[in-house]
């Protein structure tokens, strides 16, 4: 059996996933419901595709190797420093 429920009290309620839109929080009751996922929910095919766009551009820098919380503007080598790049091989 599942946490949430309604037991047609609204003392007795407790919050759902489908309750509002993942992305703006938005209500979803009586309204259709934008699934992505499978089972994130969104008000309208906007807020479906706001959160798409996200996670397609993390994807993308987990896939080239970039931390999303590095910063582009920062180096990591100190000024005045060698950095020796190379391919290392170990048996």
């Amino acid at each position: 059996m599942s946490a949430y429920y309604y037991s047609c009290f609204p003392d007795n309620y407790e919050a759902h996933y489908l309750d509002s839109c993942s992305v703006c929080g938005k209500s979803l009751r009586n309204s259709d419901i934008f699934m992505y996922r499978g089972n994130t929910p969104f008000c309208s095919k906007e807020c479906r595709q706001e959160q798409m766009e996200v996670d397609e551009a993390r994807e993308k820098r987990l896939k080239s190797g970039r931390s999303p919380r590095k910063s582009d503007s920062k180096s990591s080598t100190p000024p005045n420093k060698t950095v020796r790049t190379g391919i290392v091989t170990v048996s």
